[in-house]
């Protein structure tokens, strides 16, 4: 193995353990909830924690990374996101687990904020789309991953073991990142702490009331977060007219490619991890699978996109972003088409056809999107660009789960909803037939998002590689 594939290996390792930590506490929540002795509406703080964390996180360490050099921030969130882990691991109380979820968050944060920036510092741009590739790996899998592993991990071992596991395994990945990351050069930059602080605060107030909504419907309470939140993204925006150096410099959105890559990459987060979730609520409700079974139907299709993913990272490095990205959201939206024939009584067979595809579009879309951003981003915002891009998407990871369970709760209660995304309850009769109303809707909503994508990154324009982007001239006044 030499030094580039030990980085690899490296990078690998560290995006897969944030992507699977995302979604490992699903099928462990039960357990977690009983252990201990919390409401379901609490413990469910232990997914949502994370997911919001990392959204705000990512928006400045990305810049830190330009600061202090990329490496130092990413093998300083290995550190912290195993520490995190084992902290988590030896938690006696759910206040103390969401609190030590929210620390191992940040250390995600910092490694997924950098990572990008880390592959267009160490690789060449004819080579960025092959390792893009394998990183797309842990992105693509890791979600689903986790899901898998929490099953059997909480099964056969225990559920404090979702979290010790990280433990060996991030000191390992931390060894090769010292050892084989390059240093790469500072970049003179400031961080946008007031752009940070309210940017931050007007997520975290949207993200609370969306999720307030899928407990407890849209009331004056959620209704107030909301207008609340989007006050503060307009002092937001006030304040990136008149800081130095923004935390969004407006020249970023003067590169067609480079921003509609980034939110082509949030529209198809925010609709097709609704999809994930909306399957496993089809298979545990309405089916009457355990968490462990459900998970496994969609598991051949991850594996198959796991093992694309390089391959067609080649192909991007080959012909460009454009039609490997856009072809891989057609695909996408076409395994939606194939899970809406599901039924009450249908064969799951429908389930492992859908996974194939999804396996398929997603190992086109993810190397193609993320080489895209980084070829495209100047080389003084190459932090930033990477921070923005999984700002975006796990913004939409976040909203992908209000939205799976805002429609299923249409049919059935918010109360069995959760029980069912949980699997902790089943839906017998007339109540199965309602639920499976919701799903069609939801998977017809969901189609949707993707189709934006798609035009999104259709609508790109023809990308022209270079060695190393230049500056983008700011405007002076």
């Amino acid at each position: 193995m030499n030094s580039d594939s030990k980085l690899i290996a490296a990078l690998l390792i560290a995006v897969l353990m944030g992507a699977v930590d995302a979604t490992i506490v699903i099928l462990a929540l039960p357990t977690i909830t009983v252990a201990l002795k919390a409401p379901l509406s609490v413990s469910i703080w232990i997914i949502l924690i994370y997911l919001l964390v990392i959204a705000v996180g990512t928006t400045q360490l990305g810049r830190l990374g330009d600061l202090l050099t990329r490496k130092r921030i990413f093998n300083s969130g290995l550190a912290v996101f195993t520490i995190g882990s084992a902290l988590c691991g030896a938690s006696s109380t759910i206040v103390e687990l969401i609190a030590f979820r929210a620390i191992q968050a940040f250390g995600a944060a910092m490694i997924q904020s950098n990572s990008g920036a880390i592959v267009a510092d160490n690789f060449p741009p004819n080579k960025r789309g092959r390792v893009f590739g394998y990183t797309s790996v842990g992105y693509n899998a890791g979600a689903m991953l986790g899901i898998v592993l929490g099953g059997i991990i909480t099964t056969f071992i225990g559920w404090r073991y979702i979290f010790y596991i990280n433990v060996p395994i991030g000191i390992f990945a931390l060894h090769f990142a010292m050892k084989y990351i390059k240093k790469g050069e500072r970049v003179q930059n400031r961080l946008d702490i007031p752009g940070t602080a309210t940017l931050g605060l007007a997520l975290i107030l949207i993200a609370y009331g969306a999720v307030d909504i899928t407990s407890n419907g849209l009331d004056f309470f959620n209704e107030i977060l909301f207008i609340a939140g989007a006050l503060v993204i307009v002092v937001f925006v006030y304040i990136e007219t008149r800081v130095p150096k923004p935390l969004l410099p407006m020249r970023i959105f003067k590169s067609r490619i480079l921003s509609f890559s980034i939110f082509a990459a949030f529209f198809q987060s925010l609709g097709f991890l609704a999809v994930v979730f909306i399957i496993i609520m089809y298979l545990q409700g309405i089916r009457g699978l355990s968490p462990f079974y459900s998970s496994l139907l969609l598991l051949p299709g991850y594996v198959v996109g796991s093992i694309l993913g390089p391959q067609f990272g080649k192909l991007t490095d080959m012909m460009g972003s454009r039609i490997p990205a856009t072809l891989g959201l057609v695909i996408m939206g076409i395994s939606i088409l194939i899970y809406s024939t599901m039924n009450l009584s249908s064969s799951l067979y429908i389930v492992l056809v859908g996974s194939f595809f999804t396996g398929i579009g997603s190992s086109m879309f993810y190397p193609a999107n993320n080489s895209a951003v980084m070829a495209n981003s100047p080389r003084d915002l190459y932090g930033l660009s990477s921070g923005f891009l999984r700002t975006m998407s796990n913004i939409g990871m976040l909203g992908s789960f209000v939205l799976a369970i805002s429609i299923a709760s249409v049919s059935v209660s918010r109360a069995v909803a959760y029980e069912v995304f949980a699997g902790v309850g089943k839906l017998l009769g007339n109540v199965s037939a309602k639920f499976m109303v919701g799903i069609h809707a939801s998977l017809y909503i969901s189609l949707s998002i993707i189709v934006i994508a798609a035009i999104l990154s259709l609508s790109r324009g023809k990308e022209v590689r270079r060695d190393h982007p230049q500056p983008v001239p700011e405007k002076k006044n």
